[in-house]
């Protein structure tokens, strides 16, 4: 079967993802940390979740801060301890980014609910399907006709209706979303549609650098992309083709097989 992961990775560089299938077939330890380090954000959010429901009209913009900010260093201390004892290299610099980026994801998140409750002169409590609907986290898909795999970042579920998320921690774009996060969703669509045995007309990518969930349509010209790709990662996984080198000084200067690129 085809894992999105490997949808995404090619979708970043073909290359890579030829290089990880052929060459580099050691354990990467960095694709664990990564999916560490996702969980531990999903967590963080269904806390702040949690905290919402105490909050009442009449508190302030700090005194809902403080209240949605409760025990998250806590738990942020001891779920970083626990990815460190996995020997994964998880750099303190990255726990200063995921801090920074949930203290102003709560910020915005405060504004957002004083704004709502103030309008609906009700509650947090009442309102909280408004920013948290009802949905499922890290949902693990596979269709067997497709051969394709993943895992659902996170479902909502509205009016019986099935949205899939992908949460990512990347700078967007100005304006709609990358080419690559827009065909990685449309991944997870059709995955969700052949699960619930439903319709998927709507996803969307949540960037979490600017607490933006910005909308994809799941027309036909993005499903034809997939396969396009999907069709494309089978020749590098299953044929052993090698894909052109296509340079890009953004994305190669840190790539860690960029040694190993030059080479082939």
């Amino acid at each position: 079967m085809i894992n999105i992961s490997s949808i995404k990775t090619h979708m970043f560089c073909p290359m890579k993802l030829y290089i990880q299938t052929h060459i580099d077939t050691e354990e990467n330890n960095d694709y664990q940390l990564a999916i560490e380090i996702k969980k531990l954000k999903m967590d963080i959010q269904d806390l702040i979740n949690k905290n919402m429901r105490k909050i009442k009209k009449e508190m302030t913009i700090a005194e809902i801060e403080s209240e949605l900010s409760e025990n998250i260093d806590t738990f942020i201390e001891s779920s970083t301890h626990a990815i460190e004892n996995m020997d994964l290299n998880l750099d303190p610099l990255k726990i200063n980014d995921i801090i920074d980026d949930t203290y102003f994801n709560i910020k915005i998140t405060a504004l957002k609910i004083k704004q709502a409750m103030n309008i609906l002169k009700k509650d947090a409590f009442a309102i909280t399907d408004m920013f948290f609907p009802n949905c499922m986290y890290s949902y693990l898909l596979k269709d067997s006709q497709l051969e394709l795999i993943g895992v659902c970042d996170k479902i909502e579920i509205i009016d019986g209706k099935y949205y899939p998320v992908s949460i990512k921690s990347s700078n967007p774009p100005l304006k709609g979303v990358w080419d690559q996060d827009a065909i990685e969703l449309v991944a997870n669509a059709i995955l969700v549609e052949e699960e619930f045995d439903t319709e998927v007309f709507v996803g969307f990518i949540y960037y979490e650098k600017i607490a933006d969930k910005r909308p994809v349509v799941m027309d036909v010209n993005l499903r034809k992309g997939l396969f396009e790709v999907i069709r494309e990662v089978k020749e590098i996984t299953e044929n052993n083709k090698l894909p052109n080198v296509k340079i890009n000084s953004k994305k190669c200067i840190n790539c860690k097989y960029k040694n190993k690129c030059i080479e082939n």
